[in-house]
């Protein structure tokens, strides 16, 4: 038999299906999958079963129904401030996972270095190794999964071509102050790095803590490509609803 591709030797299974086959296997609580723990709005169920008699059901616009982006765009737009353009500058995906995968697929070319916050989620490994992406890990010291900002500069100053910043963070629950955003964003424009936001848990937070979005921070809409999804918000991670938004030239 021939053989497979030197790529998916680097793969081992996922790590979140491997202890959820340990966890069925001992009866214990499993906190590796993120399911949410309420149904989606009734609300959204409704307007599903109506559309299901609807239509359409053939292929769509590749990058995504028209209205779908356009709602998208005015929801972006309004949180940071900012008119984002649904024609030029928003992407829908097959969930947050293609929308990061995307974007590590757009800005990196195979040997270039990507700084990755540890821990992670596991698939900005994946994403890594299918990119042709090295990482550069920076660890997040428990209890407040603070960061050594001398230890960040120094990974830009290795030539970092992107930084991947999950906020509100999975799997630690780290919310990023604007202090702290608004130091990365300095470090990626004065090494002219992009700034990859998966900001699936953006409303899934908790007093005294606020979401603050990279993109709405004064030079970075430019180089930032935010990657979010409907699964967790909305409670419906099988709908594999998710989207990137960034400049019109990396969209």
């Amino acid at each position: 038999m021939p053989q497979l591709s030197q790529r998916v030797e680097l793969f081992t299974d996922s790590v979140i299906r491997r202890m959820t086959r340990i966890s069925e296997q001992y009866g214990a609580i499993n906190l590796s999958q993120g399911y949410p723990d309420f149904d989606p709005p009734k609300p959204m169920l409704d307007r599903l079963a109506q559309v299901a008699y609807e239509g359409p059901h053939q292929y769509s616009i590749t990058f995504g129904a028209q209205n779908l982006r356009e709602a998208l765009a005015d929801k972006h737009g309004k949180a940071i401030g900012r008119r984002v353009d649904p024609n030029r500058e928003v992407l829908v995906t097959c969930g947050g996972t293609e929308a990061m995968m995307s974007a590590m697929m757009t800005v990196c070319n195979p040997g270039d270095k990507v700084i990755v916050f540890s821990p992670f989620y596991e698939n900005y490994g994946a994403d890594a190794i299918l990119s042709g992406a090295d990482p550069i890990y920076i660890p997040l010291v428990p209890p407040e999964f603070d960061f050594d900002r001398s230890a960040l500069e120094d990974a830009f100053r290795q030539g970092a071509k992107a930084i991947i910043v999950c906020n509100p963070s999975n799997p630690t629950g780290k919310v990023f102050t604007r202090e702290e955003l608004t130091f990365i964003g300095e470090l990626a424009r004065k090494y002219d790095a992009f700034v990859i936001t998966d900001e699936v848990y953006e409303h899934i937070v908790f007093a005294p803590y606020e979401h603050v979005r990279m993109a709405s921070l004064p030079g970075m809409y430019e180089r930032t490509i935010t990657c979010n999804s409907l699964s967790k918000t909305y409670s419906i991670t099988g709908w594999r609803l998710g989207w990137l938004i960034g400049p019109a030239e990396v969209v």
